[in-house]
């Protein structure tokens, strides 16, 4: 009975946001340990990227320079971008707000913040599966799309020309007033280190 119930909470603690669903809010601390919250940003458009700078999968996309330039481009045209470290302290990916501001700094990060959820409380309230797992959320606070953020599920930085950046096509579609063309994919990379 234990068991089960244990198993019960489990599930029900991975709550997931569906698409079309207004996304939850949520506050949590930035790289300069100043609290930020989802609602400040509406009537814009929101990144949400989980983030783990230890994840291959992560390090494809950052040691290419992809992620921050897509983060450049983005923030450039007013879209707020929220890279999140949920793993937990002592785990894969732990970052504190010394080393997030750091990473900042030397340019290793172009998000609007990096947020600290060392708890794992909002990568569980979005169903956060793995790092990267992407997110966009419209100006009136609705879930776009959430998966992958490209259609090549591996960690060579030569696949990123090749695949389809499912982020920038749909954050293009959506700022000049169109449809998502994939709402949802499999999000691949490292689990969340929870």
């Amino acid at each position: 009975m234990k068991f089960l119930i244990a198993l019960l909470f489990s599930i029900n603690s991975f709550a997931a946001v569906t698409v079309g669903e207004t996304t939850p809010n949520f506050e949590l601390t930035n790289e300069n340990g100043k609290k930020v919250s989802l609602n400040q940003f509406k009537g814009k458009h929101v990144v949400l990227e989980w983030f783990n700078k230890d994840c291959p999968f992560v390090v494809k996309h950052y040691g290419s320079s992809n992620m921050q330039k897509l983060q450049k481009k983005y923030t450039g045209k007013d879209v707020v971008w929220l890279s999140i470290v949920s793993s937990a302290p002592e785990k894969q990916g732990h970052i504190t707000p010394t080393e997030a501001m750091t990473m900042k700094k030397e340019g290793k990060n172009h998000a609007t913040h990096i947020l600290l959820d060392p708890s794992g409380e909002v990568g569980k309230k979005y169903g956060a599966k793995t790092t990267p797992h992407m997110f966009i959320i419209t100006p009136d606070g609705k879930l776009a799309y959430q998966g992958a953020i490209d259609s090549i599920p591996s960690t060579n930085q030569d696949d990123i020309s090749k695949a389809k950046n499912f982020v920038a096509s749909n954050l293009d579609n959506l700022m000049n007033g169109k449809s998502v063309t994939v709402a949802q994919t499999k999000p691949y990379g490292c689990s969340v280190k929870y």
